[in-house]
């Protein structure tokens, strides 16, 4: 049974989420310092959390082979980032059609969506000057990215934010001071996590209020639905493109990374929270429960 969860006050909660975005908010374009060079035998994501550590294929890499991977990793994942939060603004807008223009609420979400744009272009500009290149969707992938916007409405909406955001800012808040990093990627992460907190709790506070008000079908539905984010990130994770791009031969690669151990505990690590409060609102069912497993999550 769902227990009892408290859903704020929307408006009093847009307004306290408002008051902390005037607070602490940045522009990157001159919150990064864009023409400082890269630092020589530094990493684009810390050793620790590339896909490949402690694997046979990793113990045969050189130190540069180990930071181009890294490189291409971090491409990977900023990629998807711009991916995801072009998704959620466009549901976000689909949203706001439904909501009073006037509401707090509203000018938090239109908030959120300058700051999902902002981090958009933080992303695109890092991955360039990174010395990579983006990841692009394939056909049938962005036919899928079309729609999913679609169909993120009422509790599902906000779920699938959680899952775009939650995974992605847990990894960040541990790797964030790692000396090994680059100065550039440190950055970044410091102003994504700092936003990110508010875009998370208004994520979370619309979970709650949804479960308080909508259908058991719905709650059902979604629920059992969301494990399907498991299976796509395991897969976009383990882009065997990255490896490729790395001088790495993919399928071996992507075997190696679905089967490393120490890869699935931070899979594991980094989705903690978001599964207890899925599983405190009762958005954990058993069929989700499983393909999060699969998917090396739990």
């Amino acid at each position: 049974m769902t227990r009892s969860v408290g859903a704020p006050d929307r408006e009093a909660f847009a307004d306290r989420l408002l008051r902390g975005s005037i607070k602490r908010s940045y522009a990157p374009v001159v919150d990064m310092d864009w023409d400082a060079p890269l630092e020589d035998g530094k990493y684009f994501l810390p050793p620790d959390v590339l896909s490949l550590h402690g694997t046979p294929l990793w113990e045969s890499m050189s130190e540069q082979q180990r930071i181009e991977l890294s490189r291409q990793e971090a491409a990977n994942i900023l990629s998807v980032g711009i991916w995801f939060e072009n998704i959620l603004n466009q549901a976000l807008l689909r949203h706001l059609l439904h909501n009073d223009p006037g509401s707090l609420h509203t000018r938090y979400t239109l908030t959120e969506m300058g700051d999902e744009c902002r981090h958009m272009a933080m992303f695109g500009r890092t991955i360039e000057r990174m010395g990579a290149k983006p990841f692009q969707l394939r056909w049938y992938q962005a036919a899928a990215v079309n729609v999913l916007p679609k169909t993120f409405r009422g509790t599902m909406l906000w779920v699938a934010a959680l899952i775009g955001e939650e995974i992605f800012d847990a990894t960040q808040r541990r790797v964030v001071d790692d000396p090994q990093l680059q100065p550039l990627v440190s950055r970044l992460m410091r102003i994504h996590v700092t936003e990110e907190a508010r875009h998370i709790q208004f994520a979370r506070a619309g979970v709650r209020r949804r479960i308080a008000e909508t259908h058991r079908f719905e709650k059902i539905w979604v629920g059992t639905a969301q494990g399907l984010g498991g299976l796509l990130l395991e897969r976009l994770f383990t882009n065997p493109v990255m490896y490729r791009r790395a001088g790495l031969d993919p399928r071996e690669a992507r075997r190696q990374a679905r089967a490393n151990p120490h890869f699935r505990a931070n899979q594991r690590r980094g989705f903690a929270d978001l599964a207890a409060f899925l599983e405190d609102t009762g958005m954990m069912r058993r069929t989700s429960r499983a393909l999060w497993r699969r998917a090396g999550f739990l």
